[in-house]
């Protein structure tokens, strides 16, 4: 392995960091979307960075699909509780309680795809102009088409057209009444990048990230995490295996790969021979040619 593939490019830092005080220059009432996931602790680090000594100026904002790994959501809790963050959560339970959005049924039931609704409702609820998301453009073909700043428009939506050029470094928040922008950081970043960062800031993560023993379950191939949430057929018995996860979202729509990888260089090396994408595993992108696509045109983060 060559000592570049190590690195973090510094420059990719600079960057987000301009982004973010961007976004707190040109907006309002700004947002964090986070997960507990790797790309959302990463931009909390980030935001750490770009106001200190100050504290960071954004809430956080979670959408909480009832179905997340328990792991994060306890993580979550534990940075929020740590760094002093102010947090929001918003729940899809509700929605559904709500009549707002149908509950899925059947063998790749999930309720990720649901959180548009709740996400939608929490901007309206509160105001919110800009949210911080930590996409990249290197997840997913959907995804590579996004601006930093992507505006949605009045009804949420993304819209290819009404979509500004960013030449250089000017990135315009102007918008118009009902619109919102979307804003990726760490856009120009990839999965290697990501980690490689992790481990330069020696950021903590949560544990599904690293190889551990859990009841999983075999589908189409993939190893699926055994919950109460997942639909299983007689056939899907659960078994234990050495899994960790690349990405994390909601239960039903994440599968693990089997994994040794005990520490973040064994991740990296992981990720350095890996013959499938980072979302190769999220089975929420496989319904359809189109899927992601789809759901950001809706008001998908």
């Amino acid at each position: 392995m060559s000592k570049i593939q190590w690195q973090f490019p510094r420059a990719l830092e600079d960057e987000a960091i301009y982004i973010l005080r961007e976004t707190a220059a040109q907006f309002e009432k700004p947002a964090i979307l986070f997960s507990g996931g790797k790309d959302s602790i990463t931009l909390v680090r980030l935001a750490q960075k770009a106001f200190a000594p100050g504290k960071i100026p954004f809430p956080l904002l979670h959408v909480d699909t009832g179905h997340n790994f328990p792991e994060t959501i306890q993580f979550r809790d534990w940075l929020v509780e740590t760094l002093g963050l102010e947090l929001i959560v918003r729940n899809v339970q509700d929605s559904i309680d709500q009549g707002k959005v149908k509950e899925e049924t059947g063998k790749y039931a999930s309720r990720n795809a649901l959180q548009t609704v709740t996400l939608l409702d929490a901007i309206e609820e509160l105001k919110f102009d800009a949210c911080i998301g930590g996409a990249r453009r290197d997840e997913e073909k959907a995804r590579a088409k996004e601006r930093i700043f992507s505006v949605r428009d009045e009804f949420g939506q993304w819209n290819a057209k009404i979509q500004r050029p960013e030449l250089f470094d000017m990135l315009n928040g102007k918008i118009n009444i009902g619109e919102n922008v979307r804003i990726f950081p760490i856009s120009n970043w990839t999965e290697l990048d990501v980690w490689n960062y992790i481990r330069e800031e020696n950021l903590a993560i949560p544990s599904i990230y690293f190889s551990h023993e859990r009841e999983i379950i075999e589908r189409d191939g993939m190893y699926w995490p055994y919950s109460p949430f997942l639909n299983t057929t007689e056939e899907e018995k659960p078994f234990k295996g050495k899994v960790r996860f690349r990405t994390v979202g909601d239960m039903t729509c994440t599968a693990a790969v089997v994994s040794e990888a005990s520490k973040l260089e064994d991740i990296i090396e992981e990720i350095l021979a890996a013959k499938i994408s980072e979302r190769g595993a999220r089975i929420d992108d496989k319904r359809s040619e189109a899927a992601m696509e789809r759901r950001k045109q809706a008001g998908y983060f």
